[in-house]
């Protein structure tokens, strides 16, 4: 088993990005944060295709932070084919948007979002969410052993 997990970030806007990746330094998690900007992006980079061709696909996130409001694929998207595929079924997504859409927080859960989080507007409140999000999903929760 690799000795770092990874955190998949699947995010578009450059702000949140970097407000994302400055709370995951803070929390001390000395993990690979890989970033993908577009859910194209995201499903290459989970199935090893495009510009992640050849990417040990076995070696999957501890858990994706998953914006739904992304180009070229919405994040729901992107969840629908992560919960189709058996090899990323059981891989944990936690939704991390702004969207305060009743609709997309359902949607989110029906397709199988392991947790639902709203960004919050406040930067150091936001850095706590994301903090603990990290924490919890790479140090405490337990994965499925693999087939």
């Amino acid at each position: 088993m690799p000795a770092e997990k990874i955190i998949l970030l699947v995010e578009d806007n450059p702000d949140d990005e970097a407000l994302t990746m400055r709370a995951l330094k803070q929390s001390k998690l000395a993990n690979e944060i890989v970033i993908a900007r577009d859910g194209n992006e995201a499903l290459e980079f989970m199935f090893g295709t495009g510009k992640f061709e050849g990417r040990d696909v076995s070696h999957t996130p501890a858990v994706v932070l998953l914006d739904l409001k992304l180009p070229k694929l919405s994040g729901l998207e992107v969840l629908e084919r992560l919960r189709a595929d058996p090899r990323t079924k059981l891989v944990p997504v936690v939704v991390l948007t702004s969207s305060s859409e009743d609709e997309d927080m359902l949607r989110s859960y029906q397709l199988g979002a392991n947790s639902y989080v709203r960004k919050p507007v406040v930067f150091g409140k936001f850095a706590d969410a994301v903090s603990q999000l990290g924490l919890y999903w790479v140090l405490l929760n337990q994965l499925p052993p693999k087939p």
